[in-house]
């Protein structure tokens, strides 16, 4: 095959990045639609069933890298341990389990929901005949539930955060984050010349650092202005604050799960969503900004 025809195969970066807006604005505008419902019944029941298809299908993902790594993992009993943390999790903050209103209720869960699925997994190493190789396999396990499941039920902490109408700052983060992926994105694609970690991105650049600071900022300040008065607490400084913080910890996660994708030796996670990838493509900056604004909404926004 010529270089040429492999040069028209290869589609643009305005074509690419064109299919990851499109994508990712249909996403996440039907996941929001089903958010803000008047009916809790779909409202709650919908939002439950998206956070444990992310999360098994994202989990699913990051075990598949592990074993393209040819490393172990116990990747069923991790798969069954994100389900029953999120749907756990779920139960609490909805107040299925009986007391709901404060935020430790779930933590407490969560640690010691962690405490007995490390216990469990030594048990399962206890029982193998074959896997010689138990704290690897228990470590990337429990790595893998923690970075995928565990990280993902901010999301679900914020939404249900009791007091305040969590559904504006899951859908304002998600804003945030996104706007930040796409300026940086967007800048480094048309100015970027200065690699940040090459050998882990190549395609990342201080250009779009900056880009991505600067874009989610003003997406930040953007939502205050016009639904500031929905989140308690929130106001221009803390949007500009947040528009920061949540830019520098999106590129952080996007930069994390391209070290992951490198050494398994894939430019994608997965293929289920054109022009972004698997779902981890999809969570990567999401996952560690849930809990910064999780922890922010807690401790500074609704702080007595």
């Amino acid at each position: 095959m010529s270089d040429t025809a492999v040069v028209a195969q290869t589609p643009s970066k305005a074509r690419v990045f064109l299919r990851r807006l499109i994508t990712t604005v249909i996403l996440w505008t039907v996941i929001l639609a089903a958010l803000f419902s008047s009916n809790r019944l779909i409202s709650d029941g919908v939002f439950i069933l998206i956070m444990i298809f992310l999360a098994t299908a994202g989990l699913a993902e990051f075990y598949g890298l592990v074993e393209r790594r040819n490393l172990v993992c116990f990747k069923w009993c991790g798969l069954f341990g994100g389900v029953l943390l999120m749907v756990g999790t779920f139960l609490h903050l909805t107040g299925h389990l009986g007391i709901y209103d404060s935020p430790s209720r779930a933590n407490d869960f969560e640690t010691g929901f962690l405490i007995l699925f490390v216990l469990g997994l030594c048990v399962r190493q206890f029982v193998s005949r074959s896997n010689t190789a138990g704290i690897l396999a228990i470590s990337t396990t429990l790595f893998g539930l923690m970075y995928v499941p565990w990280l993902l039920n901010f999301i679900q902490k914020i939404n249900f955060f009791p007091g305040v109408d969590g559904k504006f700052y899951v859908l304002y983060f998600i804003l945030v984050t996104k706007f930040s992926d796409t300026g940086a994105y967007a800048v480094g694609s048309l100015i970027g010349r200065h690699k940040m970690i090459p050998r882990i991105s190549p395609g990342k650049t201080w250009e779009g650092f900056g880009g991505a600071i600067f874009l989610s900022t003003v997406a930040s300040l953007v939502f205050v202005h016009f639904f500031g008065d929905k989140m308690a607490g929130m106001n221009p400084l803390h949007a500009v604050v947040l528009g920061v913080l949540l830019s520098l910890t999106a590129v952080i996660g996007d930069l994390i799960e391209s070290l992951f994708k490198r050494e398994a030796g894939v430019k994608d996670s997965g293929r289920l969503f054109p022009g972004i990838g698997g779902i981890l493509d999809l969570l990567d900056s999401l996952l560690f900004n849930a809990p910064i604004m999780y922890l922010y909404l807690r401790h500074i926004l609704t702080h007595p």
